[in-house]
């Protein structure tokens, strides 16, 4: 018998129909007059018992009716739910007296497993290891109960039945197509406010001074291994001697995934906790390993050990300095030379590892570096010395539209192997507020990734998760199988599953939305998301202020030239390796009349999408209404008034510099109305549990904007009298 990964239900049932792996035996889960119990076999870890759990949660959601959790070695008389992992003697006995065809063959497999239903009304959900047997049983929620792994964050509830049974179940897959497949929860703005404070942060930074309320880490959590993913990097800063934080990483744990660290927070140490440590005895030092190496290495230390406490941790290695910035912006002292620094980092890099063999030593680890911004310049120039055993994950050009030098030109050594860095979320440019990257691209990425050898490890930044449902649902598939995965299907089986009637229009408008982001000439890259449209709003505001102020109106306009020729970049970033490593962040102006024309032609886009949205949108029952609200039309008409705003700043620039204040002032004050549109979409996108979703809306705070904007425009209309 030929043996499959599952896909999506409808690629799995196609499969089984082809290979022959339908069961002749039918399961009876619930009826009108019963529901059987669900049996977990002795022995297993918790976090298969909350997955089993959840399935009970789900069962009585959709039919009112909750099934018994028991724990036991014998089966009970009568139908029931068998769940276990065949490295568990007790249930390797149990799936032998029940026959299950070919469990034998999962042994020593990773995150492998077999549901299938067997003589008896009986249903067997069988793993390899406790992780597999937790996803075969998730895989079975999402294929055959029909529950979204992400429903709690789209809002997509599994439709009422009185009954739940099938002919047959057959569900088998061996392990997935990369090893680690996680999310990192980073610029996490939205979480960190939605719910009440879990705890404080102590942290000189304008963001996450409060810690994520537990609950949400607990709806995180749940719906990372409803995915099937298998790391998670809790937060963009965690301090493990802060038991507010400490608690984000517990709540991981249970569920049995891997944790892991913020590139920033080497063996889990940022510069915050640096401070932290020193400060609370009496000492003032500078974040730095080069002046103060033995200051630095005590705090790793420190910090290893209580980390050490988890199973499953995937420690972070590597050099950085405050913030999300290169150690030499902490320290002016840091030598000067790529060479050099690439040589400080390494050294530092080799006392982690010796760190760790001393603290554990003997025992299984996994460690990583990512070669984020400054890591991967210097990793391409071949400056740093990685140590053996090391997952070396290479950073996409942060938005995630292509990778980096590094990842085409680093030779793969056979003594580490190679993941990768990908963001659907990332502030500064965006995406942050509106979904950017296709499954398309996210596709050609990854496939690349497989194919180049870097198909080990995939983390993806996944911002607030809300705005990025469909691109994370896409990569878990994709992860778990690249074989046969086909992004334009995979979309249409999307789109049908969500939405029972106008398929055809409402995947059309997906599409137009997708189409819509302008791309740079150059760099092809988007340059128009939501982050690059607040930073070059604000940055027109700013100068247009300051002109009015000093009263230079009609200062003339910038000759046009001729479109021609390589366009130039920032020559002193350039030259530093971290600017360098982010030039595709914010790519090389086109000028001002280009940047207002693209704009306008991406606010066209944009407005199409909406437009067929909206067209089909009245179609659709209430609830399938308001999913298309959320997850597409909001980001498409956040994106319009955003493009809008953008263009008229553009416009009444260019009337400032002619001296044309009449034409100013309206292009403000088309400008201030698009923007000001905004706070009400907003508004229509935080309902219900998400009422407070926007309260710690701070990274691309549309409140002050929309102030910056309306008070720019007054300065101009006293300027005029």
């Amino acid at each position: 018998m030929s043996k499959v990964n599952s896909i999506s239900g409808f690629f799995c049932f196609s499969l089984m129909i082809m290979t022959g792996l339908a069961a002749a035996d039918s399961f009876e889960f619930v009826n009108t007059t019963r529901v059987v119990p669900i049996m977990v076999v002795a022995g297993e870890p918790e976090y298969v018992l909350l997955a089993s759990n959840d399935l009970a949660s789900d069962v009585q959601k959709i039919t009112g009716r909750k099934p018994e959790i028991i724990s036991g070695s014998m089966l009970p008389s009568g139908s029931c739910v068998v769940i276990g992992t065949v490295s568990n003697p007790l249930a390797a006995k149990l799936f032998s007296e029940l026959k299950v065809p070919e469990v034998e063959t999962l042994s020593g497999k990773w995150e492998s497993y077999r549901v299938t239903s067997v003589a008896g009304g009986m249903l067997a959900v069988a793993g390899s290891d406790a992780r597999g047997t937790m996803f075969g049983l998730y895989d079975f929620i999402e294929q055959y109960v029909h529950v979204d792994p992400l429903g709690f964050w789209s809002g997509r509830e599994p439709e009422k039945r009185s009954e739940l049974r099938w002919d047959s179940v057959s569900i088998i897959s061996g392990p997935p197509a990369f090893k680690f497949r996680g999310w990192f929860i980073n610029d996490e703005d939205l979480l960190t406010e939605w719910m009440e404070s879990g705890g404080k942060r102590n942290i000189d930074y304008p963001y996450y001074s409060q810690v994520m309320n537990r609950e949400a880490m607990r709806a995180v959590v749940e719906a990372l291994v409803r995915s099937r993913c298998n790391l998670i990097i809790p937060s963009s800063f965690i301090d493990i001697l802060n038991p507010p934080e400490a608690a984000l990483v517990d709540e991981c744990v249970r569920r049995g995934v891997f944790v892991s660290q913020h590139h920033v927070e080497p063996m889990g140490v940022s510069a915050f906790s640096y401070f932290n440590y020193w400060k609370a005895r009496g000492k003032d030092l500078k974040y730095s390993y080069f002046s103060h190496p033995a200051e630095v290495r005590e705090v790793w230390r420190v910090y290893a050990e209580k980390w050490a406490k988890y199973p499953n941790v995937i420690w972070q290695l590597g050099l950085r300095g405050i913030a999300d910035r290169p150690m030499w912006q902490a320290d002016p002292s840091v030598p000067q030379s790529d060479a050099d620094r690439g040589r400080l980092i390494s050294d530092a890099m080799a006392a982690q590892v010796k760190i760790l063999d001393e603290i554990s030593p003997g025992q299984p680890r996994y460690l990583s570096t990512t070669l984020w911004a400054e890591g991967s310049v210097l990793n391409q120039k071949g400056l740093l010395a990685i140590p053996e055993g090391t997952i070396v994950v290479f950073a996409d050009n942060s938005p995630g539209w292509k990778w980096q030098r590094d990842f085409h030109e680093t030779p793969r050594n056979s003594k580490n192997t190679y993941g990768v860095y990908y963001h659907h979320g990332l502030i500064g440019s965006g995406p942050h507020l509106a979904q950017v990257v296709s499954p398309n691209k996210t596709f050609d990425m990854l496939k690349a990734a497989a194919d180049k050898g870097a198909g080990s490890y995939a983390i993806f930044n996944v911002g607030n998760i809300r705005e990025f449902v469909l691109g994370l649902d896409a990569s878990a598939k994709m992860t778990w199988q690249m074989e046969g995965f086909n992004p334009d299907i995979w979309l249409e089986d999307w789109v049908n599953q969500r939405f029972s009637t106008k398929r055809p229009g409402i995947l059309n408008a997906y599409r137009i939305y997708f189409n819509a982001y302008q791309i740079h000439d150059k760099q092809q890259v988007p340059f128009l998301m939501d982050g690059q449209i607040f930073s070059a709003g604000n940055s027109i505001l700013g100068q247009i202020t300051k002109k009015l102020r000093a009263n230079k109106v009609g200062m003339g306009a910038e000759i046009e030239r001729m479109a021609c020729g390589a366009l130039q970049g920032d020559a002193v970033k350039d030259a530093d390796a971290f600017w360098s490593g982010l030039s595709d962040m914010h790519p090389a102006s086109l000028g001002r009349r280009e940047n207002i024309k693209r704009s306008a032609v991406q606010k066209t886009g944009f407005g199409l999408a909406v437009l067929h949205g909206i067209t089909v949108a009245a179609a659709l029952p209430a609830l399938e209404q308001i999913f298309l609200k959320d997850n597409l039309l909001y980001h498409a008409d956040f994106m319009v008034q955003a493009s809008t705003w953008l263009e008229q700043l553009g416009l009444a620039h260019e009337a400032l510099d002619l001296g044309d204040m009449k034409e100013c002032i309206r292009a403000l004050e088309s400008a201030d109305s698009a923007f000001g549109k905004i706070p009400a979409l907003a508004e229509g996108y935080c309902q219900g549990k998400w009422k407070e979703w926007y309260r710690g809306c701070r990274k691309l705070n549309i409140s002050v904007t929309a102030k910056r904007t309306h008070d720019v425009l007054e300065l101009a209309r006293k300027g005029k009298q």
